[in-house]
Protein backbone atom coordinates (compact mmCIF):
# COMPACT_ATOMS: atom_id res chain seq x y z
CA UNK A 1 0.00 0.00 0.00
CA UNK A 2 0.94 3.68 -0.55
CA UNK A 3 0.97 5.57 2.80
CA UNK A 4 2.14 9.52 2.78
CA UNK A 5 4.98 10.17 1.14
CA UNK A 6 7.98 13.14 1.81
CA UNK A 7 6.68 14.56 -1.36
CA UNK A 8 3.00 14.68 0.27
CA UNK A 9 3.51 15.93 3.66
CA UNK A 10 5.93 19.08 1.65
CA UNK A 11 2.47 19.31 -0.16
CA UNK A 12 0.45 22.81 0.98
CA UNK A 13 -2.97 21.67 2.84
CA UNK A 14 -5.65 22.77 0.84
CA UNK A 15 -8.63 21.45 3.36
CA UNK A 16 -10.65 18.43 4.07
CA UNK A 17 -14.07 17.75 2.26
CA UNK A 18 -16.47 15.51 2.69
CA UNK A 19 -15.82 14.21 -1.59
CA UNK A 20 -13.80 15.83 -3.73
CA UNK A 21 -14.07 16.11 -7.29
CA UNK A 22 -11.66 16.29 -9.77
CA UNK A 23 -12.62 17.70 -13.04
CA UNK A 24 -15.38 20.51 -13.68
CA UNK A 25 -16.64 19.34 -16.77
CA UNK A 26 -19.95 18.15 -18.29
CA UNK A 27 -20.55 15.19 -15.58
CA UNK A 28 -17.84 17.06 -12.85
CA UNK A 29 -20.38 20.04 -12.63
CA UNK A 30 -23.14 17.99 -12.38
CA UNK A 31 -21.64 15.94 -9.56
CA UNK A 32 -20.79 19.61 -7.94
CA UNK A 33 -24.57 20.59 -7.76
CA UNK A 34 -25.82 17.68 -7.04
CA UNK A 35 -24.01 16.66 -3.90
CA UNK A 36 -23.99 20.26 -1.91
CA UNK A 37 -27.21 20.55 -2.80
CA UNK A 38 -29.04 19.62 0.99
CA UNK A 39 -25.57 21.42 2.54
CA UNK A 40 -24.93 18.29 4.34
CA UNK A 41 -21.82 17.38 2.68
CA UNK A 42 -18.82 19.91 1.83
CA UNK A 43 -17.57 19.04 -1.70
CA UNK A 44 -14.86 20.48 -3.47
CA UNK A 45 -14.02 20.90 -7.62
CA UNK A 46 -10.51 20.35 -8.97
CA UNK A 47 -10.64 21.92 -12.52
CA UNK A 48 -6.41 21.84 -14.56
CA UNK A 49 -8.37 25.07 -16.35
CA UNK A 50 -9.39 29.16 -16.09
CA UNK A 51 -12.71 30.07 -15.48
CA UNK A 52 -15.35 30.18 -18.27
CA UNK A 53 -14.53 33.97 -18.49
CA UNK A 54 -13.86 33.72 -22.70
CA UNK A 55 -16.46 36.26 -24.15
CA UNK A 56 -16.33 33.65 -27.18
CA UNK A 57 -17.39 29.98 -24.96
CA UNK A 58 -20.79 31.69 -24.20
CA UNK A 59 -21.77 32.99 -27.95
CA UNK A 60 -22.72 28.95 -29.53
CA UNK A 61 -20.05 29.81 -32.56
CA UNK A 62 -17.24 30.48 -30.23
CA UNK A 63 -16.40 27.06 -30.90
CA UNK A 64 -14.65 27.91 -34.11
CA UNK A 65 -12.27 30.78 -32.11
CA UNK A 66 -11.73 28.06 -29.20
CA UNK A 67 -10.66 24.97 -31.30
CA UNK A 68 -7.22 25.52 -31.06
CA UNK A 69 -6.97 27.81 -27.88
CA UNK A 70 -4.65 26.68 -25.21
CA UNK A 71 -5.86 28.98 -21.98
CA UNK A 72 -9.39 26.09 -22.49
CA UNK A 73 -8.25 23.82 -24.33
CA UNK A 74 -5.87 20.53 -23.95
CA UNK A 75 -5.19 20.53 -27.73
CA UNK A 76 -4.15 17.07 -27.92
CA UNK A 77 -3.53 14.96 -30.27
CA UNK A 78 -2.85 11.17 -31.26
CA UNK A 79 0.09 9.37 -32.56
CA UNK A 80 0.03 8.48 -35.85
CA UNK A 81 -2.51 5.97 -37.37
CA UNK A 82 -1.64 3.30 -39.69
CA UNK A 83 -4.92 3.34 -41.46
CA UNK A 84 -5.13 6.71 -41.48
CA UNK A 85 -2.12 6.58 -43.53
CA UNK A 86 0.18 7.94 -40.74
CA UNK A 87 -1.75 10.98 -40.13
CA UNK A 88 -1.80 12.22 -36.43
CA UNK A 89 -6.00 13.07 -35.70
CA UNK A 90 -6.14 16.22 -33.31
CA UNK A 91 -7.93 15.73 -30.18
CA UNK A 92 -9.65 18.90 -28.56
CA UNK A 93 -11.10 18.55 -25.10
CA UNK A 94 -12.15 21.53 -22.47
CA UNK A 95 -9.63 22.55 -20.18
CA UNK A 96 -12.34 25.31 -18.20
CA UNK A 97 -14.86 24.91 -16.19
CA UNK A 98 -17.13 23.48 -17.54
CA UNK A 99 -14.99 20.79 -19.79
CA UNK A 100 -15.58 20.12 -23.43
CA UNK A 101 -19.20 21.42 -22.70
CA UNK A 102 -17.74 24.96 -22.68
CA UNK A 103 -15.96 24.68 -26.40
CA UNK A 104 -18.19 21.72 -28.18
CA UNK A 105 -20.74 22.07 -31.32
CA UNK A 106 -23.89 22.24 -28.61
CA UNK A 107 -25.52 19.36 -30.28
CA UNK A 108 -27.76 17.65 -27.92
CA UNK A 109 -27.97 14.01 -28.94
CA UNK A 110 -28.51 11.11 -26.23
CA UNK A 111 -27.79 8.04 -27.73
CA UNK A 112 -30.15 5.11 -29.00
CA UNK A 113 -31.98 3.21 -26.29
CA UNK A 114 -30.76 0.49 -27.31
CA UNK A 115 -27.17 1.40 -26.26
CA UNK A 116 -28.25 1.66 -22.51
CA UNK A 117 -30.38 -1.75 -22.96
CA UNK A 118 -26.62 -3.23 -24.01
CA UNK A 119 -24.90 -1.92 -21.30
CA UNK A 120 -27.56 -3.11 -19.08
CA UNK A 121 -26.98 -7.02 -21.18
CA UNK A 122 -23.40 -6.47 -20.25
CA UNK A 123 -24.46 -6.93 -16.50
CA UNK A 124 -24.41 -3.20 -15.41
CA UNK A 125 -27.50 -3.03 -13.85
CA UNK A 126 -29.60 -0.46 -13.43
CA UNK A 127 -28.00 1.62 -16.66
CA UNK A 128 -31.07 0.23 -19.17
CA UNK A 129 -32.97 2.64 -21.35
CA UNK A 130 -35.88 2.97 -18.84
CA UNK A 131 -33.62 3.08 -15.60
CA UNK A 132 -31.49 6.66 -17.14
CA UNK A 133 -34.55 8.16 -18.56
CA UNK A 134 -35.28 9.79 -16.01
CA UNK A 135 -31.78 11.48 -15.38
CA UNK A 136 -32.31 12.71 -19.36
CA UNK A 137 -35.42 14.32 -18.29
CA UNK A 138 -34.00 15.56 -14.89
CA UNK A 139 -31.53 17.34 -16.86
CA UNK A 140 -32.87 18.74 -19.58
CA UNK A 141 -34.79 22.37 -19.53
CA UNK A 142 -36.31 21.73 -23.44
CA UNK A 143 -38.35 24.87 -24.53
CA UNK A 144 -40.40 22.39 -26.11
CA UNK A 145 -42.11 21.42 -22.83
CA UNK A 146 -42.00 18.46 -20.76
CA UNK A 147 -43.54 14.51 -21.97
CA UNK A 148 -42.91 11.13 -21.15
CA UNK A 149 -39.46 11.44 -23.03
CA UNK A 150 -38.65 15.50 -22.20
CA UNK A 151 -38.20 17.47 -19.16
CA UNK A 152 -38.37 21.06 -19.40
CA UNK A 153 -37.49 22.54 -15.81
CA UNK A 154 -33.97 20.81 -15.85
CA UNK A 155 -30.98 23.18 -15.80
CA UNK A 156 -29.67 21.82 -18.90
CA UNK A 157 -31.81 24.22 -21.11
CA UNK A 158 -32.27 22.89 -24.63
CA UNK A 159 -33.10 24.57 -27.49
CA UNK A 160 -34.39 24.70 -31.38
CA UNK A 161 -32.21 26.31 -33.85
CA UNK A 162 -33.29 28.95 -36.65
CA UNK A 163 -34.31 27.47 -40.32
CA UNK A 164 -31.96 28.09 -43.23
CA UNK A 165 -33.01 27.16 -46.83
CA UNK A 166 -29.95 25.35 -47.53
CA UNK A 167 -30.70 23.13 -44.59
CA UNK A 168 -34.04 22.50 -45.48
CA UNK A 169 -33.16 21.38 -48.74
CA UNK A 170 -30.88 19.04 -47.09
CA UNK A 171 -33.61 17.67 -45.31
CA UNK A 172 -35.85 17.37 -47.93
CA UNK A 173 -33.18 15.60 -49.98
CA UNK A 174 -32.56 12.70 -47.20
CA UNK A 175 -36.80 12.33 -47.26
CA UNK A 176 -36.09 12.11 -51.09
CA UNK A 177 -33.13 9.28 -50.51
CA UNK A 178 -36.03 7.67 -48.52
CA UNK A 179 -35.23 9.02 -44.90
CA UNK A 180 -38.24 9.64 -42.54
CA UNK A 181 -38.22 13.38 -41.39
CA UNK A 182 -38.33 13.42 -37.49
CA UNK A 183 -38.52 16.61 -35.16
CA UNK A 184 -36.74 14.58 -31.90
CA UNK A 185 -34.04 12.30 -32.33
CA UNK A 186 -34.26 11.71 -28.50
CA UNK A 187 -37.49 10.35 -28.67
CA UNK A 188 -38.97 6.59 -28.67
CA UNK A 189 -36.28 6.25 -32.29
CA UNK A 190 -33.52 8.34 -33.34
CA UNK A 191 -33.66 7.23 -37.39
CA UNK A 192 -34.34 10.13 -39.90
CA UNK A 193 -33.48 13.71 -40.70
CA UNK A 194 -34.24 16.84 -39.32
CA UNK A 195 -32.42 19.85 -37.42
CA UNK A 196 -30.87 19.09 -34.53
CA UNK A 197 -31.57 20.35 -31.00
CA UNK A 198 -28.70 22.54 -29.11
CA UNK A 199 -27.63 23.02 -25.60
CA UNK A 200 -28.43 26.73 -25.42
CA UNK A 201 -30.82 28.81 -23.97
CA UNK A 202 -32.22 32.68 -25.24
CA UNK A 203 -29.07 32.23 -27.89
CA UNK A 204 -26.33 31.61 -25.09
CA UNK A 205 -24.21 28.39 -24.38
CA UNK A 206 -25.60 26.41 -22.12
CA UNK A 207 -22.65 24.25 -20.45
CA UNK A 208 -22.37 22.31 -17.41
CA UNK A 209 -21.05 25.74 -16.05
CA UNK A 210 -23.60 27.56 -16.69
CA UNK A 211 -26.14 25.27 -16.03
CA UNK A 212 -25.24 23.31 -13.09
CA UNK A 213 -21.98 25.08 -11.47
CA UNK A 214 -23.11 28.64 -11.41
CA UNK A 215 -25.91 28.46 -9.25
CA UNK A 216 -24.38 26.32 -6.89
CA UNK A 217 -21.34 28.68 -6.30
CA UNK A 218 -23.06 30.71 -3.54
CA UNK A 219 -23.62 28.23 -1.55
CA UNK A 220 -21.05 27.66 1.65
CA UNK A 221 -20.51 23.82 1.63
CA UNK A 222 -18.88 24.06 -2.19
CA UNK A 223 -15.03 25.04 -2.98
CA UNK A 224 -14.46 25.73 -6.48
CA UNK A 225 -10.47 25.27 -6.85
CA UNK A 226 -9.08 26.23 -10.32
CA UNK A 227 -5.64 26.53 -12.20
CA UNK A 228 -5.05 23.27 -10.34
CA UNK A 229 -3.66 20.94 -12.17
CA UNK A 230 -4.08 17.36 -10.46
CA UNK A 231 -1.05 15.68 -10.05
CA UNK A 232 -1.77 12.24 -8.50
CA UNK A 233 -4.40 10.32 -6.00
CA UNK A 234 -3.08 9.39 -2.33
CA UNK A 235 -3.82 5.72 -1.73
CA UNK A 236 -3.61 4.72 2.18
CA UNK A 237 -4.41 1.11 3.23
CA UNK A 238 -6.12 0.62 0.17
CA UNK A 239 -8.34 3.57 0.16
CA UNK A 240 -8.32 7.13 -2.12
CA UNK A 241 -7.92 9.39 0.61
CA UNK A 242 -6.44 12.58 -0.97
CA UNK A 243 -5.44 14.32 -3.95
CA UNK A 244 -2.33 16.40 -4.80
CA UNK A 245 -2.49 18.94 -7.66
CA UNK A 246 0.03 21.80 -8.11
CA UNK A 247 -1.68 25.70 -8.69
CA UNK A 248 0.28 28.40 -9.11
CA UNK A 249 3.73 26.51 -8.99
CA UNK A 250 2.71 25.14 -5.56
CA UNK A 251 2.18 21.45 -4.77
CA UNK A 252 -0.87 21.48 -2.73
CA UNK A 253 -2.94 18.48 -1.30
CA UNK A 254 -6.81 18.11 -0.51
CA UNK A 255 -8.12 15.20 1.79
CA UNK A 256 -11.55 13.81 1.08
CA UNK A 257 -13.55 12.20 4.10
CA UNK A 258 -16.04 10.13 2.24
CA UNK A 259 -14.98 9.83 -1.72
CA UNK A 260 -13.29 11.18 -4.58
CA UNK A 261 -14.61 11.28 -7.73
CA UNK A 262 -13.06 11.39 -11.24
CA UNK A 263 -14.55 13.38 -13.72
CA UNK A 264 -11.68 14.04 -15.86
CA UNK A 265 -12.69 12.56 -19.11
CA UNK A 266 -11.66 10.04 -20.73
CA UNK A 267 -8.55 10.70 -21.01
CA UNK A 268 -7.58 12.44 -17.61
CA UNK A 269 -9.47 10.21 -15.23
CA UNK A 270 -6.99 7.37 -16.82
CA UNK A 271 -3.99 9.04 -16.80
CA UNK A 272 -4.42 10.12 -13.27
CA UNK A 273 -5.35 6.72 -11.97
CA UNK A 274 -2.02 5.60 -13.83
CA UNK A 275 0.20 8.25 -12.23
CA UNK A 276 -1.27 7.42 -8.34
CA UNK A 277 -0.13 3.82 -9.45
CA UNK A 278 -3.73 2.54 -10.44
CA UNK A 279 -3.17 0.51 -13.82
CA UNK A 280 -1.51 -1.57 -16.44
CA UNK A 281 2.01 -2.87 -14.12
CA UNK A 282 4.27 -2.62 -16.68
CA UNK A 283 3.05 0.53 -18.11
CA UNK A 284 3.57 2.09 -14.17
CA UNK A 285 6.81 0.19 -14.01
CA UNK A 286 8.25 1.47 -17.25
CA UNK A 287 7.44 5.22 -15.56
CA UNK A 288 8.85 4.24 -11.98
CA UNK A 289 5.56 4.68 -10.62
CA UNK A 290 5.09 2.28 -7.89
CA UNK A 291 2.44 -0.35 -8.40
CA UNK A 292 -0.18 0.12 -5.92
CA UNK A 293 -2.99 -1.91 -8.14
CA UNK A 294 -2.04 -3.48 -11.23
CA UNK A 295 -5.79 -2.62 -13.05
CA UNK A 296 -4.74 -3.64 -16.67
CA UNK A 297 -8.37 -1.69 -17.84
CA UNK A 298 -7.12 1.63 -17.01
CA UNK A 299 -6.93 3.45 -20.27
CA UNK A 300 -7.65 0.40 -22.32
CA UNK A 301 -10.63 0.18 -25.01
CA UNK A 302 -10.80 3.53 -25.69
CA UNK A 303 -13.62 4.26 -28.72
CA UNK A 304 -14.52 7.18 -30.39
CA UNK A 305 -16.46 8.58 -33.36
CA UNK A 306 -14.70 8.48 -36.68
CA UNK A 307 -16.03 11.23 -39.78
CA UNK A 308 -15.81 11.54 -43.40
CA UNK A 309 -17.06 14.42 -44.93
CA UNK A 310 -18.45 15.99 -48.19
CA UNK A 311 -17.90 19.38 -49.10
CA UNK A 312 -20.01 21.36 -51.63
CA UNK A 313 -19.15 24.79 -53.53
CA UNK A 314 -22.86 26.52 -53.65
CA UNK A 315 -24.12 27.93 -56.81
CA UNK A 316 -25.34 31.19 -54.62
CA UNK A 317 -24.21 33.52 -51.60
CA UNK A 318 -26.13 32.12 -49.06
CA UNK A 319 -23.78 30.36 -47.16
CA UNK A 320 -22.14 31.78 -43.56
CA UNK A 321 -19.08 31.79 -45.90
CA UNK A 322 -20.39 34.82 -47.57
CA UNK A 323 -20.87 36.92 -44.42
CA UNK A 324 -17.29 36.35 -43.30
CA UNK A 325 -15.32 37.81 -46.07
CA UNK A 326 -15.59 41.32 -45.46
CA UNK A 327 -15.94 43.30 -41.91
CA UNK A 328 -19.03 44.77 -42.65
CA UNK A 329 -20.03 41.14 -42.87
CA UNK A 330 -18.92 40.14 -39.65
CA UNK A 331 -19.93 43.15 -37.95
CA UNK A 332 -23.69 42.25 -38.80
CA UNK A 333 -23.12 38.98 -37.17
CA UNK A 334 -21.96 40.28 -34.53
CA UNK A 335 -24.93 42.78 -34.16
CA UNK A 336 -27.45 40.54 -35.05
CA UNK A 337 -26.12 38.47 -31.88
CA UNK A 338 -25.68 41.39 -29.76
CA UNK A 339 -29.41 42.51 -29.91
CA UNK A 340 -31.38 39.55 -30.76
CA UNK A 341 -29.64 36.64 -29.61
CA UNK A 342 -30.01 34.59 -32.96
CA UNK A 343 -28.87 34.59 -36.09
CA UNK A 344 -25.36 32.84 -37.48
CA UNK A 345 -23.34 33.11 -33.99
CA UNK A 346 -25.79 30.70 -32.51
CA UNK A 347 -25.60 27.69 -35.11
CA UNK A 348 -23.70 24.11 -33.43
CA UNK A 349 -21.44 22.54 -35.33
CA UNK A 350 -24.28 20.17 -36.73
CA UNK A 351 -27.67 22.14 -37.88
CA UNK A 352 -29.19 19.41 -38.81
CA UNK A 353 -28.44 15.73 -39.10
CA UNK A 354 -29.49 12.07 -39.94
CA UNK A 355 -29.27 8.79 -38.81
CA UNK A 356 -29.86 5.91 -41.01
CA UNK A 357 -29.08 2.64 -41.49
CA UNK A 358 -26.14 1.14 -43.90
CA UNK A 359 -27.59 -2.39 -43.97
CA UNK A 360 -31.25 -2.62 -43.66
CA UNK A 361 -31.02 -6.22 -41.73
CA UNK A 362 -29.41 -4.09 -38.84
CA UNK A 363 -32.17 -3.40 -36.28
CA UNK A 364 -31.08 0.46 -35.81
CA UNK A 365 -28.85 3.35 -37.53
CA UNK A 366 -25.35 2.65 -37.44
CA UNK A 367 -24.11 5.82 -39.06
CA UNK A 368 -24.46 9.44 -37.72
CA UNK A 369 -24.46 12.88 -40.61
CA UNK A 370 -23.84 16.43 -39.48
CA UNK A 371 -24.93 19.38 -41.79
CA UNK A 372 -23.44 22.67 -41.87
CA UNK A 373 -24.65 25.65 -44.26
CA UNK A 374 -20.95 26.88 -44.17
CA UNK A 375 -17.48 25.28 -45.16
CA UNK A 376 -14.20 25.39 -44.36
CA UNK A 377 -10.80 22.48 -45.16
CA UNK A 378 -9.74 21.76 -41.48
CA UNK A 379 -12.82 23.07 -38.27
CA UNK A 380 -11.43 25.76 -36.21
CA UNK A 381 -9.47 27.42 -39.56
CA UNK A 382 -11.36 30.48 -41.65
CA UNK A 383 -14.10 29.49 -43.47
CA UNK A 384 -13.74 29.21 -47.29
CA UNK A 385 -13.48 32.26 -49.69
CA UNK A 386 -16.47 30.83 -51.79
CA UNK A 387 -20.20 29.93 -50.35
CA UNK A 388 -20.16 26.50 -49.60
CA UNK A 389 -21.84 23.75 -47.08
CA UNK A 390 -20.76 20.68 -46.31
CA UNK A 391 -21.95 17.26 -44.34
CA UNK A 392 -20.24 14.57 -41.95
CA UNK A 393 -20.99 10.99 -41.84
CA UNK A 394 -19.37 9.06 -38.82
CA UNK A 395 -19.80 5.40 -37.77
CA UNK A 396 -21.70 4.93 -34.68
CA UNK A 397 -20.39 1.77 -33.05
CA UNK A 398 -16.49 1.19 -34.26
CA UNK A 399 -15.31 -2.16 -33.39
CA UNK A 400 -11.60 -0.61 -33.92
CA UNK A 401 -10.28 -0.56 -29.61
CA UNK A 402 -7.51 1.97 -28.37
CA UNK A 403 -5.60 3.37 -25.58
CA UNK A 404 -4.33 6.05 -23.61
CA UNK A 405 -1.76 5.88 -21.59
CA UNK A 406 0.92 8.27 -19.68
CA UNK A 407 4.11 8.74 -21.25
CA UNK A 408 6.08 10.22 -18.26
CA UNK A 409 5.15 10.43 -14.19
CA UNK A 410 4.77 14.39 -14.74
CA UNK A 411 1.19 15.52 -14.56
CA UNK A 412 2.52 18.17 -17.37
CA UNK A 413 3.46 15.44 -19.75
CA UNK A 414 1.21 14.78 -22.80
CA UNK A 415 -0.28 10.85 -23.02
CA UNK A 416 0.16 8.87 -25.50
CA UNK A 417 -3.45 8.60 -27.48
CA UNK A 418 -3.62 5.97 -29.87
CA UNK A 419 -7.24 5.02 -31.72
CA UNK A 420 -6.47 2.40 -33.94
CA UNK A 421 -8.82 4.10 -36.40
CA UNK A 422 -10.48 1.77 -38.80
CA UNK A 423 -8.27 -1.64 -38.28
CA UNK A 424 -11.76 -3.19 -37.95
CA UNK A 425 -13.02 -4.47 -41.05
CA UNK A 426 -16.76 -3.60 -40.11
CA UNK A 427 -15.52 0.25 -39.85
CA UNK A 428 -13.75 0.40 -43.20
CA UNK A 429 -16.91 -1.15 -44.34
CA UNK A 430 -19.23 1.03 -42.46
CA UNK A 431 -17.81 4.40 -43.54
CA UNK A 432 -17.54 3.80 -46.86
CA UNK A 433 -21.39 2.62 -46.98
CA UNK A 434 -22.16 5.84 -45.33
CA UNK A 435 -19.87 8.72 -47.01
CA UNK A 436 -21.72 6.98 -50.55
CA UNK A 437 -25.41 7.34 -48.66
CA UNK A 438 -24.16 10.62 -47.78
CA UNK A 439 -22.68 11.66 -51.47
CA UNK A 440 -26.42 10.71 -52.57
CA UNK A 441 -28.08 12.89 -50.29
CA UNK A 442 -25.65 15.92 -51.29
CA UNK A 443 -26.37 15.34 -54.76
CA UNK A 444 -30.34 14.28 -54.93
CA UNK A 445 -32.56 16.44 -56.78
CA UNK A 446 -34.06 18.96 -53.74
CA UNK A 447 -29.82 19.57 -53.08
CA UNK A 448 -29.35 19.48 -56.70
CA UNK A 449 -29.66 23.81 -57.33
CA UNK A 450 -27.80 24.28 -54.86
CA UNK A 451 -24.25 22.57 -56.06
CA UNK A 452 -21.95 24.51 -58.18
CA UNK A 453 -19.63 21.53 -57.81
CA UNK A 454 -18.02 18.89 -55.27
CA UNK A 455 -14.90 19.56 -53.85
CA UNK A 456 -14.98 16.82 -51.22
CA UNK A 457 -14.25 13.56 -52.10
CA UNK A 458 -14.19 15.37 -55.21
CA UNK A 459 -15.62 14.32 -58.79
CA UNK A 460 -12.41 12.07 -59.45
CA UNK A 461 -13.05 9.70 -56.61
CA UNK A 462 -15.78 7.47 -58.38
CA UNK A 463 -14.60 3.70 -57.15
CA UNK A 464 -14.32 2.34 -53.45
CA UNK A 465 -10.69 2.64 -53.44
CA UNK A 466 -10.91 6.28 -54.25
CA UNK A 467 -13.31 6.84 -51.51
CA UNK A 468 -11.45 4.75 -48.88
CA UNK A 469 -8.10 7.35 -49.77
CA UNK A 470 -10.13 9.95 -49.24
CA UNK A 471 -11.26 8.44 -46.00
CA UNK A 472 -7.68 7.88 -44.89
CA UNK A 473 -6.44 11.18 -45.77
CA UNK A 474 -8.96 13.21 -44.93
CA UNK A 475 -11.10 11.44 -41.15
CA UNK A 476 -10.93 13.14 -38.55
CA UNK A 477 -12.70 12.73 -35.32
CA UNK A 478 -16.18 13.83 -33.89
CA UNK A 479 -14.67 14.82 -30.47
CA UNK A 480 -16.08 11.50 -28.36
CA UNK A 481 -13.01 10.07 -26.63
CA UNK A 482 -14.98 7.14 -24.33
CA UNK A 483 -14.68 4.05 -22.33
CA UNK A 484 -10.80 4.08 -20.86
CA UNK A 485 -12.26 3.48 -17.27
CA UNK A 486 -14.97 0.81 -18.81
CA UNK A 487 -18.10 0.04 -16.34
CA UNK A 488 -18.65 -4.03 -16.31
CA UNK A 489 -18.39 -7.20 -14.46
CA UNK A 490 -15.78 -8.48 -16.48
CA UNK A 491 -12.08 -8.95 -15.40
CA UNK A 492 -10.97 -5.81 -17.78
CA UNK A 493 -13.90 -3.36 -16.54
CA UNK A 494 -12.55 -1.12 -14.53
CA UNK A 495 -15.67 -0.11 -11.85
CA UNK A 496 -18.85 -1.67 -11.32
CA UNK A 497 -22.52 -0.98 -12.20
CA UNK A 498 -22.31 2.19 -8.91
CA UNK A 499 -19.09 3.29 -10.35
CA UNK A 500 -16.41 2.43 -7.75
CA UNK A 501 -13.22 1.50 -9.11
CA UNK A 502 -12.73 -1.96 -8.17
CA UNK A 503 -9.83 -2.61 -6.68
CA UNK A 504 -9.68 0.73 -4.17
CA UNK A 505 -12.24 2.06 -1.64
CA UNK A 506 -13.27 5.66 -1.85
CA UNK A 507 -12.73 6.10 -5.34
CA UNK A 508 -15.25 6.27 -8.53
CA UNK A 509 -15.21 7.32 -11.88
CA UNK A 510 -18.34 9.45 -13.18
CA UNK A 511 -17.75 10.81 -16.86
CA UNK A 512 -17.80 9.58 -20.32
CA UNK A 513 -14.75 6.69 -19.49
CA UNK A 514 -17.38 4.60 -17.56
CA UNK A 515 -19.19 4.10 -20.38
CA UNK A 516 -18.93 -0.11 -21.73
CA UNK A 517 -19.57 1.27 -25.30
CA UNK A 518 -19.91 4.30 -27.36
CA UNK A 519 -23.32 6.15 -27.58
CA UNK A 520 -24.86 6.04 -30.91
CA UNK A 521 -24.31 9.99 -31.05
CA UNK A 522 -22.88 12.94 -29.62
CA UNK A 523 -21.66 12.37 -25.93
CA UNK A 524 -22.36 15.79 -23.74
CA UNK A 525 -25.71 14.56 -22.73
CA UNK A 526 -24.51 11.13 -21.71
CA UNK A 527 -22.37 12.46 -20.13
CA UNK A 528 -24.38 14.74 -18.10
CA UNK A 529 -26.82 11.95 -17.81
CA UNK A 530 -23.81 9.82 -15.82
CA UNK A 531 -23.23 12.24 -13.65
CA UNK A 532 -26.90 13.24 -12.31
CA UNK A 533 -27.32 9.07 -12.01
CA UNK A 534 -23.93 9.41 -10.30
CA UNK A 535 -24.79 11.76 -7.77
CA UNK A 536 -27.93 9.44 -6.64
CA UNK A 537 -25.11 6.86 -6.29
CA UNK A 538 -23.23 9.16 -4.04
CA UNK A 539 -25.86 9.98 -1.87
CA UNK A 540 -27.26 6.84 -1.71
CA UNK A 541 -24.35 5.25 -0.44
CA UNK A 542 -23.58 8.23 1.87
CA UNK A 543 -26.83 7.76 3.76
CA UNK A 544 -26.30 3.83 3.81
CA UNK A 545 -23.21 4.76 6.05
CA UNK A 546 -24.46 6.98 8.47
Amino acid sequence: MQDATAKDANASDAGTFDFVIVGAGSAGCVLANRLSADGRHSVAVLEAGPEDRDWWIHIPLGYAKLFRRPRVNWMFETAPEKELNGRQVYQPRGKVLGGSSSINGLVYIRGQREDFDHWRQLGNAGWSADDVLPYFRRAEGNVRGADDQHGSDGPLGVSDPHTHELTEAFIASAVHEGLPRTRDFNGVAQEGVGYFQTTSRNGRRCSAAVAYLRPARKRQNLTVITEALTDRLVVTEGRATGVLFRQGGVEKIVHARREIILSAGAYGSPTIMQRSGLGPAELLAAHGIPVIRDIPGVGADLQDHLQSRCVIRCTRPITLNDMTTSMVGKARLGLEWLFTRSGWLTIAAGHAGAFFRTDPRLASPDVQVHFIPFSTDKMGENLHPFPGFMAHVCQLRPESRGTVRITASDPSARPEIRMNYLTAENDRATMLAGLKKLRAIMHAPPLAPYVAAEVEPGPGAVTDDALMEHIRNKASTVYHPTSTCRMGSDPRAVVDERLRVKAVSGLRVADCAIMPSLVSGNTNAAAIMIGEKASDMILEDARAAA
